[in-house]
C-alpha cells in the first residue's frame, strides 16, 4: 500500500513501476492523498496527511474483503513520511521509503531522519529506495542518519527516481523477497 508525494500524484513512475510486484502475489493499492482528491494542488500540513491514512488502511485491513498480510506501507516522498509516521498505528509489517524527503534541499541541518527512525524503533523493517542525486538527501545521506538498519538502496536519478524505475523495481523486489 502506497501513496505519493506533495507535488504529484499516484501516476508518478515509480509508482507505476511497483505495480510489476502483483505478477509476484503482492496485492498492490495505490492511496490518492485527501488534498488530490480535493482537487488542490498543495499538500495539507504532515497530521492531516496521517489522520486521513490511519482510516484508509484500517478499512482495507478489516472486513470481509479485508487484504492479506504482511502489511507492507509506504510511499513516495511525502508519502514515505506519513508510511513512517504511522506504521506502528496501522499494525504494519515493514515500510518502503521511495525518495524519502530527509531534509529539504540545501538545508540539512532539519533533519527528518526522526520520522524513518520510528520504524526502525518499533524493530520493522525498512527499505529505502534513494536516487543518487537526491536534493532531500543521497543515499549515503540517509545511511549517515540511520546507520545500517535500514536496507538502503541508492538508484540512478534524482527525487523523482522516473528515470531509474527498472532499479527501483528490481530495489523494491529484492527487499520484499527478505520479508517472505
Amino acid at each position: 500500500m502506497v501513496s505519493h508525494g506533495a507535488g504529484g500524484g499516484i501516476d508518478a513512475a515509480d509508482l507505476e513501476a511497483l505495480r510489476a510486484l502483483v505478477d509476484d502475489g503482492w496485492t498492490y493499492v495505490r492511496v490518492e492523498q485527501p488534498w488530490r482528491v480535493a482537487g488542490k494542488k498543495v499538500a495539507t500540513p504532515p497530521k492531516t496527511l496521517d489522520a486521513a491514512w490511519v482510516p484508509i488502511i484500517a478499512s482495507l485491513m478489516g472486513g470481509r474483503w479485508a487484504l492479506p498480510r504482511p502489511l507492507v506501507v509506504g510511499g513516495r516522498s511525502a508519502g514515505a513520511r506519513v508510511a513512517c509516521r504511522t506504521a506502528v498505528e496501522v499494525g504494519a509489517d515493514a515500510v518502503l521509503a521511495l525518495s524519502f524527503p530527509l531534509h529539504p534541499p540545501n538545508n540539512p541541518d532539519r533533519s527528518r531522519a526522526f520520522e524513518a527512525q520510528l520504524v526502525l524503533d518499533a524493530g520493522l523493517p525498512l527499505a529505502v529506495i534513494q536516487g543518487e542525486k537526491d536534493p532531500f538527501g543521497r543515499p549515503e545521506d540517509v545511511r549517515a542518519e540511520l546507520g545500517a538498519a535500514p536496507t538502503i538502496t541508492g538508484v540512478p536519478g534524482t527525487h523523482s527516481l522516473a528515470r531509474g524505475t527498472d532499479q527501483v523495481l528490481a530495489a523494491a523486489r529484492a527487499w520484499l523477497a527478505t520479508l517472505s
